[in-house]
């Protein structure tokens, strides 16, 4: 992540919103066409207090405004050639992080779109089909969870790649939300 601290995401009432809009503009600044990336969520002030060498990178000391800022974390690329699914499948968290997220890209497409689709699709088929639809959207989706089971993700479309066209919302990609829960299950 990015050594300075983010100024360009507005200020939100809830941290996990501010983590997942932080976590968005530092994918952003990567360009598109780039592999998932996951992210474990710590807590900043403990982060701080374990971690004190690395104060300065975080920037000012959340106390002054919030005990519950979350430090977003990159992990380890997501290993080639599997499966995203089958990943989320075999991560088990430590108790220090507090939540995780992940962004990703994918194409999508309007309801009216998704009613025309053949049904006897499926697999590689589906998606050449996907990408060779006039009114698909390539999307960049950032989902975040926190062991509590709260959620926030942001949608930004690559047609409209403006921090300020980025959309937010607990419910906006549920399944992946769900997939990410898991990985807090025990």
């Amino acid at each position: 992540m990015d050594d300075s601290p983010n100024t360009s995401s507005p200020l939100t009432a809830h941290p996990l919103t501010r983590a997942v809009l932080e976590i968005d503009e530092y994918a952003s600044g990567l360009g598109w066409d780039q592999p998932a990336r996951l992210f474990a969520l710590v807590n900043t002030a403990q982060l701080r207090v374990e971690e004190p060498q690395l104060a300065e990178q975080l920037g000012p000391d959340p106390a002054d405004h919030d005990a519950s800022a979350l430090t977003p974390v990159e992990q380890d690329s997501l290993p080639p050639h599997t499966a995203l699914d089958e990943f989320l499948g075999t991560i088990a968290w430590p108790n220090a992080v507090t939540g995780c997220a992940l962004t990703v890209e994918r194409l999508m497409l309007p309801p009216s779109a998704e009613e025309s689709v053949p049904e006897e699709l499926g697999g590689a088929e589906l998606n050449n089909w996907v990408a060779e639809h006039p009114d698909r959207q390539e999307v960049r989706m950032t989902v975040a969870v926190l062991r509590d089971g709260t959620r926030d993700s942001a949608v930004r479309l690559r047609s409209k790649d403006a921090t300020t066209e980025v959309l937010t919302g607990e419910r906006l990609v549920p399944g992946l939300a769900d997939a990410l829960a898991a990985t807090f299950e025990e």
